[in-house]
């Protein structure tokens, strides 16, 4: 009957009466391999890695979030980017302790979505984790565009100079170890490219960057 009045729906493939069914998490689970590094068209200086193409079950539980609402789905999107922060710290690729800063999200998409969803999943990835930490030092100033249809260039001018530092991380004081910008979708590049310079400038030790997907 409840499921009559509010319908409830896998948010990777849209079968009914679940709303994360089990075929959707296993497309889902991070492979042995994983994360892959990538190269954006835009390089930010530091390595890339993702956790799958934006496509498919991954593409859908990513829109479902952002763009209706679905705040269940927070959860499988942070046990794969869990994992792919565990193993990079495992491959040695980044060093504990270690910094995990959310992308910058527009403040009235964050608003209109009921806070940043990149920012949840991240909180939700390292919860229990005294050797990460998710600090918001990151956001957009007024004026940046939705970057969906924008060519590389166009992306790149939407963006330079329109990250602003709000709250700085510095490296040298020893407490930070390694840095890492997280989001969701990498395209060209452009947001990690103009993060990272940023929070290196203001003195953080940028290592990397890891996506839960890239396009």
């Amino acid at each position: 009957m409840l499921d009559l009045v509010l319908p409830l729906e896998c948010g990777g493939c849209g079968a009914a009466s679940t709303r994360w069914c089990d075929a959707c998490a296993g497309e889902l689970t991070v492979k042995p391999d994983e994360p892959h590094l990538i190269s954006p068209r835009l390089d930010p200086g530091v390595s890339v890695f993702s956790l799958g193409r934006y496509a498919g079950v991954r593409r859908e539980a990513i829109l479902a979030l952002k763009e209706r609402g679905r705040a269940d789905l927070v959860e499988p999107l942070a046990a794969a980017l869990r994992v792919g922060l565990v193993r990079l710290l495992a491959w040695g690729v980044l060093e504990a302790p270690l910094t995990v800063v959310p992308a910058p999200t527009r403040r009235w998409a964050a608003r209109r979505r009921g806070g940043d969803p990149v920012t949840r999943i991240a909180l939700a990835a390292a919860a229990g984790r005294h050797d990460i930490a998710v600090v918001q030092a990151v956001r957009t100033r007024a004026l940046v565009a939705d970057s969906v249809g924008l060519s590389s260039a166009d992306r790149q001018r939407n963006i330079a100079g329109r990250v602003k530092l709000v709250r700085p991380i510095d490296s040298r004081d020893g407490d930070t170890g390694d840095v890492l910008v997280v989001d969701d979708i990498v395209t060209t590049g452009a947001t990690a490219s103009e993060t990272v310079r940023l929070l290196n400038a203001s003195g953080a030790k940028v290592a990397g960057v890891l996506a839960l997907a890239n396009a």
